[in-house]
């Protein structure tokens, strides 16, 4: 006991304080760049940063077992959908909050993590409501319901006005899209029955721009969107519509340009959200690094960005990517872990590749 019950303080500030000393002492390691005072990242979307949330939920999109994980922490999967960390653990790290960022349905989250920041992603989800149902995971929708819940925690242990403050201060990062396009809109004949390919784009852009509207309700004061990859350039994209097993595995460019031309008019009304409001909205651009890669791979350390580095690389992904699975001896030549996730290599890199966006961010934050 810190302190005696006859002149210390009442309990419940005894028990703020002493997770408060805890934090610090798990934290005395992490640096804060530019001193800045971003308390908490918050964490929407899709496989892409999904740290785990899949495990709490019935559904066959999961990756809470090996090879997944092999280069995390003492091997363990976790649930995130590559063999190590993802670009959103780098950056709490990088910023100076906490190595990793916890699935918010993890039923063991402390106060502190809460107060930190957590992630409400679900992997096979997307803007559209319908790309959830297919895939029986969280949709966007359901994560801001969830982010009022995780709300109303904090109010109860820490008041509303810190609640506010920490909200406000906290960093957002949405990362969302893909499963929209490859899984929903060109797997599945629903939504090619109402929308072509342009007016479906405009309609996924509407329900983004809802759920920036909801955050910003919510009180979010910087929230960052992650633009789509080169998504022709998947290797199930390559597999499936190419038929390419073995030789040259070139990317979809048909495919790639459609996220390319999504992610202009994504960038165009964050622009016009952003003039709007105080909010600071800023764009996070995936698809040059990754395309660089592609181009490239020799010159960023790759040997291989065509197939991934579980099974045959060509068709595995969640339960297919399993123990008995064979791996690539060296993910880190890998852009790819399985047939869709990038290695932790590729996420350090995408990582690195969003620092200067990072650090404006930071910075503009702080003024």
């Amino acid at each position: 006991m810190l302190w005696s019950a006859g002149g210390g303080f009442p309990s419940p500030l005894r028990f703020l304080l002493l997770l408060l000393i805890i934090s610090i002492a798990e934290s005395a390691h992490l640096k804060r760049p530019f001193n800045n005072s971003v308390p908490a990242v918050v964490v929407f979307g899709d496989s892409t940063v999904d740290s785990g949330n899949n495990n709490y939920v019935k559904t066959p999109f999961k990756s809470n077992f090996p090879p997944y994980g092999k280069d995390f922490v003492n091997g363990v999967p976790t649930g995130r959908f590559t063999d190590g960390r993802l670009v959103t653990d780098f950056m709490a790290t990088y910023v100076g909050i906490k190595e990793y960022v916890p699935p918010y349905l993890d039923p063991n989250l402390t106060l502190e993590d809460l107060m930190t920041g957590v992630c409400f992603a679900s992997a096979g989800s997307g803007f559209d409501p319908l790309t959830a149902q297919l895939s029986g995971v969280i949709s966007v929708q359901r994560q801001l319901e969830y982010f009022k819940e995780y709300k109303a925690k904090l109010e109860a242990a820490i008041g509303k006005e810190r609640t506010k403050t920490l909200i406000s201060k906290a960093a957002f990062l949405i990362s969302a899209g893909t499963n929209d396009i490859v899984l929903n809109y060109f797997a599945t004949p629903f939504r090619r029955q109402t929308y072509n390919i342009t007016s479906y784009q405009q309609f996924l852009l509407e329900h983004v721009k809802q759920f920036i509207q909801g955050l910003r309700e919510e009180g979010a004061k910087v929230i960052g969107l992650v633009g789509l990859p080169p998504i022709g350039c998947l290797p199930i994209v390559i597999t499936v519509t190419s038929g390419e097993a073995e030789g040259e595995r070139r990317c979809n460019h048909s495919l790639s340009s459609i996220a390319l031309d999504y992610n202009q008019k994504l960038q165009k009304m964050l622009e016009a959200m952003q003039n709007s409001s105080s909010t600071i909205i800023y764009y996070a651009d995936i698809y040059k690094p990754l395309n660089d890669i592609i181009q490239r791979p020799s010159r960023y350390g790759f040997d291989n960005v065509n197939s991934g580095c579980c099974g045959s690389g060509l068709i595995e992904t969640t339960f297919m990517c399993n123990p008995a699975s064979l791996v690539c001896a060296n993910p880190s030549k890998y852009l790819f872990f399985d047939s869709v996730h990038p290695t932790q290599a590729a996420y350090s890199f995408l990582y690195q590749a969003l620092r200067p966006t990072v650090d404006r961010v930071i910075k503009i934050h702080d003024l």
